[in-house]
């Protein structure tokens, strides 16, 4: 069992590390084929196949495992249930259990989750994994949670892989996508930093991506390789430039309403089921990307692995401090333990 006792105490009394305001409220019920069983839905915008279903799978795998099966997840993939806007507010007000979602769409409910879209905060995959895994920079993201959010609480960070540009010309230095149109995820923080590279930023859904690329009212977009792939947006934009510029750190929240109809064993079984997911989720998340990379690389999707980040950094690394302090006290410190991690 991958739990501090400390945090076994915490879960178990309901307080402390997932204590966040909200209202209570009993969750979802049901039979799960068990004596005394309890069914609860888990919902997230991402398609199957890709890290977003991992976590899901290793949630659901661990939950069972912990509640020696007495607590069941059914999953609803691919936005069946809304896209993560709608998510986090069918969680907070106890309509879906479990949601997982990006912090960039969680700094719509909680804004200090929007530092950790600063660019370049992580040199590598190892310094995602590595973050996202942190006790210390998990419990910050937590407390944060506290004063900012009602009616859900996080359970655990997790992550997505790096974000990497893509269009129909290869990135290859800071100049190619100058005046570009480029479509970002809606946060002050990507707007402020593309802005600052001389992009023009373009906010739509996801959905709606492939045909505004194929259209041209789009010139180009960031997200990870998966969500690239598996959306077909090869077929529009056939080459990705790894810029690797920016983290793709996820949360895994329960509703509020849910956590308070639940006992001290069904909280800590959930908790455990949590640290399965930060334990294992972030390197199988990578490991699919490699995958996926040879996948579409035999397809003939072009790869630009030498991508010069240094002008992107120049401009990005000095805003991480100014975009903390423009978001609270709560992201200064979620910064610091990030960088404690990646400097360590």
């Amino acid at each position: 069992m991958n739990i501090s006792r400390r945090n076994f105490l915490w879960a178990t009394a309901g307080t402390g590390l997932f204590g966040i305001a909200g209202c209570g409220g009993s969750g979802s019920g049901g039979a799960n084929g068990g004596s005394g069983g309890r069914k609860f839905k888990l919902a997230y915008e991402g398609p199957k196949g890709t890290a977003h279903e991992i976590a899901a799978n290793v949630f659901q795998e661990g939950l069972d495992k912990a509640s020696n099966s007495e607590l069941s997840i059914q999953q609803f993939p691919a936005g069946q249930l809304g896209g993560e806007p709608e998510l986090l507010e069918k969680v907070r007000s106890g309509d879906i259990d479990f949601i997982l979602s990006s912090t960039a769409n969680a700094a719509a409910i909680a804004p200090p989750s929007g530092i950790l879209s600063a660019h370049y905060l992580f040199g590598n995959q190892d310094d995602v994994i590595s973050v996202v895994s942190n006790e210390a920079v998990n419990e910050a993201y937590m407390e944060m949670a506290k004063s900012q959010v009602s009616g859900a609480r996080p359970l655990t960070m997790f992550t997505l892989p790096l974000r990497n540009f893509y269009a129909d010309f290869a990135v290859r230095t800071i100049n190619d996508i100058k005046g570009k149109k480029i479509r970002v995820q809606a946060t002050k923080t990507e707007d402020k930093i593309f802005a600052a590279y001389g992009a023009q930023t373009v906010h739509m859904g996801f959905p709606e991506l492939y045909s505004s690329l194929q259209t041209g009212v789009v010139e180009m977009a960031e997200n990870a390789l998966t969500y690239y792939g598996l959306n077909k947006h090869y077929e529009v934009a056939p080459t990705m430039s790894f810029s690797e510029h920016a983290g793709n750190c996820q949360i895994l929240w329960v509703s509020d309403k849910l956590w308070k109809s639940m006992s001290p064993d069904e909280r800590s079984a959930v908790t455990q089921a949590a640290m399965k997911v930060r334990k294992e989720q972030p390197t199988k998340a990578f490991e699919l990307q490699g995958e996926l990379k040879s996948k579409y690389g035999e397809m003939g999707v072009q790869f630009i692995e030498n991508v010069d980040k240094s002008g992107f950094q120049e401009i990005s690394l000095p805003l991480q401090d100014e975009i903390a302090e423009s978001l609270g006290d709560n992201a200064v410190t979620i910064l610091e333990k990030v960088r404690k991690v990646t400097d360590g």
